[in-house]
């Protein structure tokens, strides 16, 4: 049984099929799903979800690009949700310097990656880190949390820069970009980084693997991950879905 341990169920994408989705994805072979949030009102869906499915579990945070109209004091709303039992993670958090242009923006977006990464380590919970274009600062707001560990999903570091992440005792996972023609340097940290700190995830509604590259994504596919996984590491694909799925149960608390 796979975990995909990032797919966003709240979106507006599932609206019309959600439970028939969700339903259907233990006999797909996906036996878990962590579906975090990007502000207030989508961590309390993914957190409604979690308590209604026993194989969903969410995370709450607010994500740098739905900072508009946030402030520090919504941590506090942040904090409330992570006491729920199913909700396992501050995330979805960090940096977005493909979107976020001005100086002041992108200020703003670290200082809430720093005082979410303060409230992961507070709460003693693992870390969902988002990073577009801003590595460097990314990796150094990291840093400055040594207590706190985590995953870099839709991981796009550089393998010298993956290398720093694991060596601080984070995760990496992987979505359905690394399917694609193009996904080099993806496949070049998969290589390079132990099999005990990937995890898989599907980032559904986007992110569709190929061959079936512009569909809406859901955890059916998150298989794919797994068998590009497993064709880099030159195992079997039972051994990858193994594998990634106990590290995401370590990470998240599921053992």
């Amino acid at each position: 049984m796979l975990f995909d341990t990032h797919a966003h169920y709240d979106s507006e994408a599932f609206d019309t099929d959600r439970d028939a989705v969700l339903s259907a994805l233990p006999e797909k072979g996906v036996g878990l799903v962590l579906c975090p949030g990007c502000d207030l009102p989508s961590s309390e869906a993914c957190a409604a979800l979690a308590e209604r499915y026993s194989y969903v579990y969410a995370a709450a945070g607010i994500h740098p690009e739905n900072l508009e109209g946030a402030s520090l004091a919504d941590l506090d709303a942040v904090r409330a949700l992570a006491a729920r039992p199913k909700v396992r993670a501050i995330g979805e958090i960090g940096l977005d310097y493909y979107w976020l242009k001005t100086p002041e923006e992108r200020a703003r977006s670290r200082e809430f990656f720093d005082a979410q990464l303060s409230l992961a380590g507070e709460l003693s919970l693992p870390a969902i880190v988002h990073d577009r274009d801003a590595h460097r600062d990314c990796l150094d707001i990291v840093r400055a949390h040594p207590g706190v560990r985590g995953v870099f999903h839709c991981c796009a570091l550089s393998a010298e820069d993956a290398k720093r992440a694991l060596d601080w005792g984070w995760y990496l996972s992987f979505t359905g970009n690394i399917t694609f023609p193009k996904a080099r340097r993806a496949l070049e940290v998969i290589a390079m980084a132990p099999l005990d700190r990937l995890l898989v995830e599907t980032d559904a509604p986007y992110m569709a693997p190929e061959p079936f590259r512009g569909r809406r994504n859901d955890s059916g596919y998150v298989y794919r991950v797994a068998e590009t996984i497993a064709q880099v590491k030159g195992i079997p694909t039972e051994e990858a879905a193994r594998a990634t799925t106990e590290n995401g149960k370590q990470l998240f608390g599921m053992v």
